[in-house]
């Protein structure tokens, strides 16, 4: 056999091995996350599930954010409206994490019904507070359709009157 030919089967080998890699990670990765109702259903059809590596994404349970004293542990619940989760995380917290946010978080679900989160993501904030009364004013801080008020000055009166 020529050397050619042996360089073009091991390459070919290569490319087939690397193709069968990706093509199986894909399909292990290809659910991004769970919301809590689903992930009730799989702990309940299997109960091996609890104490297994997932993400679950939902919403933060309005005023059930509880900080730690030193400020590296907090623990907050998490809902998706049919199913409602207890979360406790150790970390630095994202600057858009507050109640009624979207998060995603990372982790383990224990058998006493608390998800422990490696990893916690919080959605940006889907809507803007309206500008501050003192800048309403300001020409960056309008509405597009609102008009400036007209300014009166010395020069913008008409000549000859």
């Amino acid at each position: 056999m020529k050397a050619r030919t042996k360089f073009l089967a091991s390459g070919l080998l290569v490319v087939g091995v690397a193709g069968y890699l990706m093509a199986s990670s894909i399909e292990q990765t290809a659910t991004y996350y769970l919301t809590p109702q689903e992930l009730a259903a799989k702990t309940t059809a299997d109960p091996s599930f609890y104490e297994t590596g997932v993400k679950v994404g939902a919403r933060v349970v309005p005023g059930s954010i509880q900080r730690t004293p030193g400020g590296r542990e907090v623990s907050f619940r998490v809902t998706d409206g049919a199913r409602t989760y207890p979360v406790v995380y150790r970390g630095i917290t994202p600057d858009t994490f507050t109640d009624g946010v979207d998060v995603v978080v990372e982790g383990r679900l224990g058998r006493d019904g608390t998800f422990r989160a490696t990893t916690l993501l919080a959605k940006c904030a889907s809507r803007y507070e309206n500008a501050p009364d003192k800048y309403k004013q300001t020409p960056g801080y309008q509405n597009p359709g609102q008009a400036a008020p007209p300014r009166t000055t010395a020069a913008a009166a008409p000549r000859g009157a």
